[in-house]
Parts: structure tokens; sequence; C-alpha cells
């Protein structure tokens, strides 16, 4: 008893506390690599912009504004594309169960570790003048020319584009649906409430986080894209990325690359800015 009530020994050895100089000894080598790959990009960017008084021009141009409106158009409608099927195919694979679910799961991971190009040379082969669905149409038909013709189009980028990135909403939403108690959807039922019913006020409301934080991960890629663009090989749909290596590459117009560059950042910014803030508002609203 007289043992517990004595004080401490303020004799023993205590943990010394990690230094401020200890700590940046381990903050500054990544800080330093972050700035070397990552800042110093961006600034020599934003400098060659700056270059020549080209804003103007590059601004000003039909070319331009063209490709900045069909970039956000494609961007938009692909990712409403995956949100859609996305959605749709996450509630089978997670509420209903069939013979060869687990192998069309696995099936989306692999999608996930190929290269987007990939994707575009499969639509090739099977959607292109000389693929196999129009050689199919053209032996059944007796057709000479080529009846799919769409995979040179906008609407054949938004296809490849939905192919390729509906699994980076499927996963984030499966990964939501596996926390939903199964008794929650067994009370919601016996309640008497429909399959809609319990879809609509039981398990999206829980997903809403989750299909938020995909379709702003797809818009952003998409926004991005620039390897199904070019190797679809359809010459008049020009994008922002497409519009950057043509004028950086092939006419080596590097400030004006540098300003459409600045302007895709920015813009990349922007919707990460905007993602934040309504992640943040349902975020709130759960809580």
């Amino acid at each position: 008893m007289t043992a517990l009530l004595e004080p401490p020994d303020t004799d023993t050895p205590r943990a010394a506390a990690p230094s401020r100089a200890t700590t940046w000894l381990w903050v500054l080598p990544p800080l330093i690599l972050v700035l070397l790959v990552v800042l110093y990009p961006l600034l020599r960017v934003f400098a060659e912009s700056s270059a020549g008084g080209s804003w103007g021009a590059v601004i000003g141009s039909q070319v331009f504004r063209d490709a900045l409106w069909r970039t956000v158009a494609i961007a938009a409608t692909s990712t409403l594309g995956c949100l859609i099927l996305g959605s749709f195919l996450a509630i089978v694979l997670a509420f209903v169960p069939f013979p060869g679910s687990s192998v069309v799961g696995r099936l989306i991971d692999t999608v996930l570790a190929l290269p987007s190009f990939l994707v575009t040379l499969a639509f090739t082969f099977l959607y292109g003048s000389a693929g196999a669905v129009n050689a199919a149409i053209s032996a059944v038909t007796g057709a000479s020319s080529p009846l799919l013709n769409f995979l040179y189009t906008p609407a054949g980028v938004i296809a490849a584009e939905i192919t390729f990135f509906t699994p980076f909403v499927v996963r984030p939403l499966l990964a939501a649906f596996a926390l939903i108690p199964t008794a929650q959807l067994d009370v919601a039922a016996s309640l008497g409430a429909s399959p809609s019913m319990v879809l609509r006020r039981v398990v999206l409301p829980d997903a809403w986080p989750a299909l938020a934080g995909g379709g702003s991960l797809v818009l952003l890629l998409t926004l991005n894209e620039f390897g199904i663009v070019l190797f679809t090989g359809a010459k008049g749909v020009i994008t922002l990325p497409v519009l950057i290596y043509t004028r950086g590459i092939v006419t080596f117009d590097l400030p004006g690359a540098a300003v459409i560059a600045t302007v895709q950042v920015l813009l990349s910014l922007a919707l990460y800015w905007l993602y934040r803030v309504v992640f943040a508002r349902l975020t709130a609203e759960r809580g």
C-alpha cells in the first residue's frame, strides 16, 4: 500500500522526445523530392507560358476554345456513363449473386492494371473499319463499306473511356456496400420495403461518398486523358492534351503549349477543389 502512495521515481530514464532537428531530417528528403519532381516542372511551365506574350493569342484562338469545350464535354459525358454503368455493375456484384461473379470482379481488377491504349486497340480490332463486328455485318449483309463507323468520332472516344474508367467507380462502391450491415437490409425488407426502395433509402445514402469520390477521380482522369484519344485515331477529336502535344512536339511552339498546359493544370485544380468542397458537405450532412 505504501508503495502505491509513494511518488513516482523521477530518476527513471524516459525516452527522449524527438528534437526538431531530427524531425526535419526525416521531413526534408521527401519534401525536396516533391519540390523537384512536382513543383519545379510546374513552375517551369508557368514561366514558359508567360514568355513571348502568347496568352492572348492562344486563349483567343478558335482552336483552343473548341478543344476546351470538347475536352470538358467528353470528360463529363464519360464520367456520367461511368457512374451509371459502374453503379449498375457494383449493385449486381454486391447484391445479386450469380455464378461467375467473382470472375467478373477479378476481370474488373485486371482492367485497373492495364494501360488505357490496350482498351483502344481492342476497340479497333472489334469496331474499327476492318474490325470483327464490321466484318461480321459485311458477311451477313454483303455491304462493301463498313456500316459501324463510330470509333473515330467523339462517341468512340467516350465509349473507350467508359470501358476503361468504369472500374474506378465500381471498386469504391463495392467497398462501401461491404460496410453496410446485412441486418439493416433485412430489417428494411421485413418492414415491407421493396428492393428498389431499399436501394434508394438504405444503400445509396451510405454509398454517396464513395460514388462522389469515384466520379471525381474519373472526371479528373478523363479530363487529362491522352492515350485513348491518340490511339483511337480520331483526327477530328482535338482535346486539350492532344493540343498540348501538337503545339509542343509537332510544331515546337513551347510557349503556346505551356499556356494550354497551364489552363489544363488550373482546370484540374479547380475540379479537385470542387470535389473537396462537395465531399466535405456530404461528410458533414452524414455526421
